[in-house]
């Protein structure tokens, strides 16, 4: 595990300890963000402020094309019981991500210092969000970091960052959606969880996925 210093630099990932943490430090501005993205890498949470930064040794991660869908999900996507918008409430989800993972786990790492990280990453177009409701009220969804070229047409990674559901399936919506945009080559889920797992997502080795970031993000050359 190393300190970062006040220079924008990430050390190598393939240093990360046993748990993934490679360094702690730096802090959460757009370019320390954006950098680490780019790098493979993603803030987890900070102790006293100070930033943990992981990469752990195999990536969870989701290609689009393989996602599973049961029979249950497929029917109330067909029902179209739920309706799905991209961009339109951001604050409102990332703030709803929180308090669903503090009512439900006792705390997060999604504090005020992320929030607020996040909704600039978003006002600078990096961030992104999906929005699922029943009639007019926002019933799940889910946010992340958008790495990769900027043509429209060439596909690009959504680094997952956090998701959250107040009614049934809700979230799932929100994620089969992201998959059937056609607009991503992978979605970085980051940790494994078991609900994900049953929708597809599989565990790759960190030098596969460094591999696949290192080749989308050759052509991103947005600035911050």
């Amino acid at each position: 595990m190393i300190i970062l210093t006040d220079e924008l630099k990430f050390p190598d990932p393939q240093l990360a300890n046993r748990e993934g943490l490679l360094a702690i430090g730096g802090d959460l501005k757009p370019e320390w963000l954006l950098l680490a993205y780019r790098s493979g890498i993603f803030p987890w949470f900070s102790d006293g402020g100070i930033i943990h930064w992981f990469c752990p040794a195999h990536r969870f991660v989701l290609f689009p094309d393989e996602i599973k869908i049961s029979h249950s999900l497929r029917q109330i996507l067909n029902s179209k019981k739920f309706g799905v918008t991209e961009d339109k409430e951001f604050e409102a989800v990332i703030h709803s991500c929180a308090q669903v993972h503090t009512y439900t786990k006792g705390n997060t790492w999604i504090d005020d210092d992320f929030i607020s990280a996040y909704i600039k990453m978003h006002e600078l177009g990096h961030a992104h969000s999906l929005e699922v409701w029943d009639h007019e009220t926002l019933v799940g969804g889910l946010y992340g970091i958008v790495i990769g070229p900027q043509d429209s047409s060439q596909k690009k990674i959504f680094c997952g960052e956090s998701m959250f559901s107040v009614e049934s399936n809700a979230s799932k919506v929100a994620l089969v959606h992201l998959c059937r945009s056609k607009k991503y080559e992978m979605i970085d889920c980051q940790i494994y969880t078991e609900h994900l797992e049953k929708m597809g997502a599989k565990l790759i080795p960190r030098e596969k996925f460094l591999m696949l970031v290192s080749k989308n993000v050759a052509s991103d050359s947005r600035d911050i």
